[in-house]
């Protein structure tokens, strides 16, 4: 399972024709959760959820495929990670409010390298 789910995150982040199929997951798609979540104090707990775990999945295969995040990659610690992600990318989104539209990864692979690179 391991092997397929690799396979998929291989295929979409070379651009092969899975990524085709979640070209249109936009960081504005992935973001309306995350700041909903925030937000909302009925429904926040399941929209916080939905944006956590779709970050989990692709921090979880981004460690895998780096071998630990390379050289220029720090992520917090796996306790709170999911939510520290999430913040980081809330301010993303907040300071390139015209990039909204690339895709979801690509938001965060720019998140990880500029809240989250390793100091020299």
């Amino acid at each position: 399972m391991r092997w397929f789910f690799l396979g998929i995150l291989g295929s979409f982040l070379a651009g092969g024709a899975f990524a085709a199929d979640l070209s249109d997951y936009s960081a504005k798609r992935l973001l309306g959760p995350c700041i909903e979540g925030d937000n909302d104090s009925r429904d926040g707990a399941v929209l916080e959820l939905e944006c956590e775990q779709f970050i989990r999945g692709f921090t979880e295969a981004f460690l895998i495929l780096t071998e630990g995040g390379g050289s220029d990659v720090c992520l917090p610690p796996p306790g709170n990670r999911a939510d520290e992600i999430r913040w980081a990318l809330m301010r993303w989104g907040a300071a390139h409010h015209r990039q909204l539209h690339v895709n979801a990864g690509e938001a965060l692979l720019e998140t990880f390298r500029t809240e989250f690179a390793c100091e020299p």
